[in-house]
């Protein structure tokens, strides 16, 4: 959760255990769920049941309400989060960014102080098994065109939301992302579950707001008329009538705020009165993950009187950019969005983080993604690839190889290290940076052991994830063909080659792991079998960046040099194991050899340096692929996985291979 610790703020003061409400109190009266003959049973779809073990192992509860803490399994409603201030080590214009799930906000900028105050606040939803990892990230705004990250620490809400504290804030730590575990600074802020009765009463006031003319807090039947009318639902206004005097419990022959709010609740669980949302046009449909109400409240949000954050945002990179970013995007320049990356989307490359549960933006030098978008996305960078590029590619590659290997390239690590320095943990590597005494050495590190666990390792029915990647998977190629590989000319036979191939891939699962020059360079294997054989393919060197995949004029995988394994397994058949060379790999090394048996999770080898890529092929139908992964990969967006994470299930029972029983001259089969 980061480490943070209750301290107070300037003219505030901190109440004990005893002389007053502690944070803990006051939020399980928050969490108050009325029993059924109270006035708001439909609140108890809306916001679960909330539960948590304390650390004795037993849980509170009570006959009449349940009076519990939160619990990651079974909590969803809204948080509201603040962030109040920071103390930073040195004076500037800061600004902050909250990133959780596929949204960030950011704060205003605090000008010219160690000390910035923000007092920004934004309402977050935390649904069951969805994001609840919130990074926040400080900027130092002084730059042009991009502000520089300063400090993050990442805090998980749902364990914030159930600590017992007397405070209402909390101080968390903030990391140098270039230094693992150097403080830069200290944050504070505050997270508090929003009253779900509030919540309703709140969203039922704005809804009344837009047709109460006379502003007397009632609605009248014409201006209740007016308000379904504006709801577009022709099945609703021609029951308005019949509405009315079900809302109308009193008879009193107007609608207050409180019967406006059960109307609503109650329709929307049953006959909804709302299709669209009227801030944001989405088509609301009642679901177990997200009610209705809860939707329309976050999308009415007017805050509690502090700054609110300002939205819209995908990651915190895109909320620190400057103005030149802004200008660029105005004039189609560029785009920053998630999805197949051709033309100007291919300025920005978005990852969704399966870990964290958010997007983030993967760091590529500029110039190389000028260059890149200039030979893969046009006629005439292939055409020139074609008379002779191709093998000044492979030169260049070559020769890079080799310097890599000298002592001179080691004094490259620092700089390397620093321009990913939020995405490289030097903390996971198993020696220290002054170990390594050449580039190459560096870029095919090893970890710590356990920095990798391996998912259901017991259990050789679950493959795992081959890489540190970012990840694409597809339940048959013409998938893969229709959301990711854009090249003509891209097949199962092409990319395993004449010798490999068998009609068993010809419409199997495809699954890409793309390794980024920052990642962990060796590769594991995804399954327990033994290797059958290897093949060298010879090829180019394109590079296996998105911008060159996602390009109809080339075809990456299946003109790349490669070399093909078959493992043999006994609950997902022949698995093909595709080690894809590309622009600036000086070799690809394979550190098992043809019979050995391996274990999933054993590695198979490794890529020196470059981006590359490693692609799995299973026989049609042996394999149940992730649901996530498959989610993300069908809207064109790769999924960033680390070694051992769960790839998918067998969907076959093993096969048993016995001796024949020849008991008295019978052989039954």
């Amino acid at each position: 959760m980061g480490h943070g610790s209750s301290k107070e703020l300037p003219g505030t003061e901190s109440t004990n255990s005893e002389g007053g409400s502690t944070r803990f109190s006051r939020m399980k009266q928050k969490l108050h769920f009325h029993s059924k003959d109270q006035h708001h049973p439909h609140l108890r779809r809306i916001f679960r049941r909330i539960s948590v073990s304390r650390g004795n192992g037993s849980s509170s509860s009570s006959s009449t309400s349940a009076l519990k803490l939160v619990s990651a399994e079974d909590f969803a409603g809204i948080a509201l989060l603040t962030l109040i201030s920071a103390d930073m080590q040195l004076k500037d214009r800061w600004l902050a960014c909250v990133s959780l799930g596929e949204q960030t906000f950011r704060t205003h900028i605090s000008h010219q102080t160690h000390k910035p105050v923000w007092n920004s606040e934004k309402k977050l939803l935390l649904e069951k098994n969805g994001p609840h990892l919130a990074r926040i990230s400080v900027f130092e705004t002084n730059k042009v065109s991009k502000n520089k990250l300063v400090g993050y620490c990442e805090i998980d809400l749902l364990e914030f939301l159930a600590q017992d504290s007397d405070s209402d804030f909390e101080v968390f730590e903030l990391f140098d992302p270039a230094s693992a575990g150097k403080v830069v600074g200290r944050i504070s802020l505050s997270c508090s579950v929003e009253d779900p009765i509030e919540t309703e009463k709140n969203f039922a006031r704005r809804i009344l707001g837009i047709v109460d003319y006379n502003e007397d807090g009632q609605l009248s039947f014409s201006e209740f008329s007016d308000l379904i009318k504006a709801f577009g639902n022709q099945v609703a206004d021609k029951k308005k009538e019949e509405l009315f005097k079900v809302a109308d419990k009193n008879g009193d022959g107007v609608v207050s705020m409180d019967e406006l709010a059960e109307l609503l609740a109650i329709q929307q669980e049953n006959v909804p009165l709302i299709n669209c949302c009227p801030v944001c046009g989405e088509v609301l449909e009642v679901s177990d993950k997200l009610s209705t109400l809860v939707h329309l409240s976050l999308c009415f949000d007017e805050g509690t009187g502090n700054q609110v954050m300002t939205g819209g945002f995908l990651t915190d990179k895109q909320a620190s950019y400057g103005w030149m970013f802004k200008l660029s995007e105005w004039a189609h320049f560029s785009s920053y969005d998630v999805g197949l990356n051709s033309g100007s989307s291919a300025s920005h490359i978005l990852v969704f983080d399966r870990k964290t549960k958010r997007l983030v933006e993967e760091l590529i030098d500029k110039k190389i993604v000028l260059s890149m978008r200039a030979i893969y996305q046009s006629k005439i960078g292939l055409g020139l690839m074609d008379k002779g590029a191709k093998e000044i590619l492979q030169s260049i590659s070559e020769k890079q190889g080799r310097e890599m290997n000298t002592i001179e390239s080691a004094r490259d690590i620092p700089k390397f290290v620093e321009f990913f320095k939020d995405q490289i943990n030097l903390a996971e590597i198993k020696y220290p940076l002054e170990h390594f005494k050449t580039f190459n050495e560096f870029f095919i590190r090893e970890l710590k052991p356990g920095a990798r666990p391996i998912a259901s390792v017991e259990h050789d029915d679950v493959a795992i994830c081959a890489a540190d990647c970012r990840l694409m998977a597809f339940k048959s190629v013409e998938d893969s063909l229709r959301f990711w590989i854009k090249g003509r000319k891209f097949s199962i036979q092409g990319l395993l080659g004449n010798e490999i191939y068998s009609s068993a891939f010809a419409d199997g699962t495809l699954v890409i792991f793309r390794l980024a020059p920052q990642d962990y360079h060796r590769f594991h294997s995804p399954v327990s079998g033994t290797i059958d054989k290897f093949v060298k393919i010879p090829g180019c060197l394109y590079t296996v960046n998105p911008i060159a995949v996602n390009s109809k004029y080339c075809n990456v995988f299946t003109q790349n040099k490669r070399e093909v394994s078959i493992i043999s397994t006994a609950h997902f058949g022949k698995v093909a194991f595709v080690a894809i060379g590309a622009t600036m790999v000086g070799s690809t090394t394979f550190s098992k050899k043809a019979g050995d048996h391996v274990k999933k999770g054993d590695e198979l080898g490794y890529f020196s340096f470059g981006g590359s890529t490693v692609i799995c092929v299973f026989e049609k139908d042996v394999i149940k692929i992730d649901e996530d992964l498959l989610a993300n990969s069908a809207r064109s967006l790769e999924t960033l996985v680390t070694v051992g994470m769960s790839l998918g299930v067998a969907t076959k029972k093993q096969t048993k291979v016995g001796m024949p029983n020849i008991d008295n001259g019978v052989v039954e089969k």
